[in-house]
């Protein structure tokens, strides 16, 4: 079995047809293929992830993070909206500055990353929730939270069953100085759960910390 595969995204039309194939692949990508095909979904998500930052300039952070994480198989949700978005292809038209993320559900998806600089724009993402996200490790939380505006803006986080996540991804999240809430379950990397817990406790004492970890 062979698959041939022609992937173009120079100009936003072509954006469009890139969007239409990807919900498409990611369904594929749960078959059990041998090692040359998960290499190429290897290849695939990291095109997924590419930060196309006159993209970013053109319509704004919040609408290229959302056809970012689309792409990657999340979902988002906008403020004022109780819908998750979830189809590439129906994601809201209308004027630029309207549709601003306040939750991603990144459950299950590709985001890596390479693809989070998508995230330094945002100022109204309140929640994020990472859920089987293979891709993620400990640069991307890293990255997160070093973003002045995510810093400011994010209540909740729940991080479950991400296998590349270590203590030192975790720690660096006291630097969401409004987290209210964080989750995290079923992570085999965490060594050393009692420094993670003073960590929080010095630096955002009224964070409620839920540990689900064996």
């Amino acid at each position: 079995m062979g698959i041939t595969c022609s992937v173009i995204i120079d100009c936003p039309h072509q954006k469009m047809l890139f969007g239409k194939i990807s919900r498409k692949f990611y369904i594929l990508k749960k078959l059990p293929w041998s090692c040359d095909y998960r290499a190429f979904w290897g290849w695939l998500n990291a095109v997924f992830n590419k930060v196309d930052y006159e993209r970013i300039k053109d319509v704004g952070p919040d609408r290229a993070a959302s056809e970012w994480l689309l792409r990657c198989g999340a979902m988002v949700r906008y403020h004022g909206q109780e819908r998750w978005q979830k189809d590439y292809n129906n994601l809201p038209t209308g004027p630029l500055d309207k549709y601003k993320i306040q939750a991603i559900d990144a459950t299950g998806s590709c985001i890596m990353s390479i693809g989070f600089d998508h995230m330094e724009g945002l100022q109204h993402v309140e929640k994020i929730k990472l859920c089987e996200c293979h891709y993620i490790e400990d640069d991307c939380l890293e990255r997160l939270s070093q973003f002045e505006n995510l810093r400011k803006s994010i209540l909740e986080m729940e991080i479950i069953s991400c296998g590349n996540v270590t203590d030192r991804g975790i720690i660096a999240l006291h630097h969401l100085r409004n987290l209210k809430y964080l989750l995290l379950s079923d992570l085999p990397g965490l060594k050393e759960k009692e420094k993670i817990v003073q960590a929080f406790q010095v630096a955002l004492p009224s964070l409620k910390l839920k540990l689900e970890l064996k």
